[in-house]
């Protein structure tokens, strides 16, 4: 495989399959996604098939806590995921290492076990702050241990082609044979506004509005989210997100069922149309036909909480010509990630 051949991943945390199929068009063929959530389970199995392949994933509805890294050991090239955000959040309690929901012992735990030639784990950019610094030096540290020259970097989705701004925290790490040949990806040169993406979604049913609409929806949209389990109805987030939602001329108080229609009032700052769920998927960079599993806000809580499928693509195809050792330009390889641990080991 060092000039060629199939890759083969396994993805934890995996979500309604925005990390899985990005790397899938970067030629990883996936050996298992894992996920917990049922629903999230079925939007997995209802659009895993490979057309060309003809094959479709295999799903693992688990815990990760119950899941046994060994039997993959030295069969995997790349161990993704997309290990719970809560911990880190900026709006939640940041709790890190002492929150239940902290996955990243476990994330460690499989990749001692499968040992695998590559890691690619993400977060929110709440992760990057100093106060876990001493959080991110032991995973360095546990990475280093195990053989693994670790990256980590806050990246922008829009600089993907992705309609809104989403920074997620990449971890990449690599093991040393191969670090030289790693390069962070490189932005696109424009960015896909809300018009451009959702202009067709918007006016399928008729609405007279919609290029009006898309003229003015010229910009990328904020970071959707989807809640937690605790959360309420689906919705685009809190105020502030909601208001630069209106301003792109959406009203964000709740998702809607369908397109506007004929009769959907034009110029109206009163009566803005919604995003429906399909809406919510391409502003993700899924394609518009990805089934989501569920009712209405289930399926909104897999849309707000996945992983841009063109980032994790642009990620992917870094990782693999690292893996095909594929030279990269003189001053473009990656810098380590290095950071001095100043307190004990967290697990």
């Amino acid at each position: 495989m060092e000039s060629g051949g199939e890759l083969t991943s396994l993805e934890i945390c995996a979500g309604a399959g925005g990390q899985a199929l990005g790397l899938e068009w970067a030629g990883f063929k996936h050996s298992a996604v894992v996920e917990i959530d049922s629903w999230a389970c079925q939007t997995l199995r209802d659009n895993s098939f490979d057309s060309k392949n003809k094959t479709s994933w295999t799903v693992l509805e688990m815990d990760v806590h119950d899941l046994d890294g060994r039997p993959w050991n030295g069969k995997i090239d790349l161990f993704a995921g997309g290990v719970p955000c809560p911990p880190f959040s900026i709006a939640g309690k940041q709790l890190g290492s002492d929150d239940e929901r902290d996955l990243f012992p476990q994330a460690l735990r499989l990749i001692e076990e499968i040992e695998p030639r590559a890691v690619l784990l993400e977060n929110v950019k709440g992760l990057g702050q100093k106060r876990f610094d001493t959080y991110r030096a032991q995973i360095i540290k546990t990475l280093n241990s195990l053989g693994y020259e670790v990256f980590w970097k806050l990246i922008q989705a829009a600089d993907y082609g992705v309609p809104q701004l989403r920074p997620r925290f990449i971890l990449v790490a690599l093991k040393y044979e191969y670090a030289d040949y790693f390069s962070w990806p490189a932005p696109r040169d424009e960015i896909v506004t809300v018009g451009e993406a959702l202009h067709h979604l918007m006016a399928e049913n008729g609405w007279p509005g919609a290029d009006e609409w898309a003229k003015q929806a010229n910009t990328v949209a904020p970071t959707l989210v989807g809640g937690s389990k605790k959360h309420g109805g689906p919705d685009v987030g809190p105020t502030r997100a909601r208001e630069a939602w209106r301003v792109l001329g959406v009203r964000g108080s709740s998702i809607a069922e369908e397109s506007p229609g004929k009769d959907f009032p034009v110029g109206d700052p009163d009566n803005l149309p919604r995003l429906t769920v399909p809406m919510g998927g391409v502003i993700q960079g899924f394609p518009e036909d990805w089934k989501w599993a569920g009712r209405k806000t289930a399926q909104w809580r897999q849309v707000g909480n996945a992983f841009p499928p063109p980032v994790a693509e642009a990620l992917g195809r870094s990782i693999a010509n690292a893996l095909h050792r594929i030279p990269v330009n003189n001053g473009d390889q990656a810098e380590p990630a290095q950071i001095e641990i100043k307190e004990a080991a967290l697990w």
